[in-house]
């Protein structure tokens, strides 16, 4: 794919989505956070039922650690995982009490030392709270990129360091959100609907469908 048939996808994106953002219910940046580890092998939709209960009750770090496991846990049991996550979450919250001022560190090396926070969920939060040009790719980004080959890769770094290296600075802080949207409603696993997608006379997928 060369640079200009790029650049014609990501301005039609763009058209099509101004002012993209997570499907993740959040009204701060310690929200966004909780809701991203929460994220992990779940859905948005699960993650906004049980948050939207949580937060109302506790949306600092001292309101969810004075919660304790079993407290927290009561809201997020529908969440898969949600033992393990419980824990990280806890955690998490410890951590921003007593090294960070309770504030969510808008800093790369700090947030990936949270427990249950990997390179992923710090791309999310910088780039959704912080406004960062990062690029978090998940299955439906990883998905996407290789099938219109916008930027392939084969594994989740490489495809980030491509779409890092060939997306243009102008597109850098929607493009993860923007790809995220195409791969869940669009260009989705198993049929991808071609006929009703806005890029479709720009993507490379060879097996396209109607």
């Amino acid at each position: 794919m060369n640079k200009e048939k790029r650049f014609q996808i990501l301005s039609r994106l763009r058209e099509n989505n101004p002012h993209p953002t997570t499907e993740l219910n959040f009204s701060s940046p310690f929200e966004l956070l909780i809701a991203v580890i929460l994220s992990a092998q779940a859905t948005d939709v699960g993650v906004n039922k049980a948050t939207d209960k949580l937060f109302p009750i506790a949306n600092t770090p001292e309101a969810i650690y004075a919660l304790g496991l079993e407290g927290l846990k009561s809201y997020i049991k529908t969440i898969g995982l949600f033992n393990s996550k419980a824990k990280n979450v806890l955690e998490t919250c410890r951590i921003l009490i007593e090294k960070h001022n309770s504030q969510v560190p808008e800093d790369r090396e700090a947030l990936e030392a949270l427990p249950g926070v990997g390179r992923k969920t710090a791309n999310v939060v910088l780039n959704t709270a912080f406004g960062w040009p990062t690029i978090a790719v998940d299955t439906h980004i990883f998905r996407v990129s290789n099938r219109t080959k916008l930027a392939m890769g084969k594994n989740v770094d490489q495809v980030e360091q491509k779409l890092l290296k060939v997306v243009p600075k102008e597109f850098k802080v929607d493009v993860h959100h923007w790809l995220i949207l195409h791969g869940r409603y669009t260009c989705v696993a198993r049929k991808p609907r071609c006929g009703s997608c806005i890029i479709e006379d720009l993507c490379e997928f060879k097996d396209k469908v109607e």
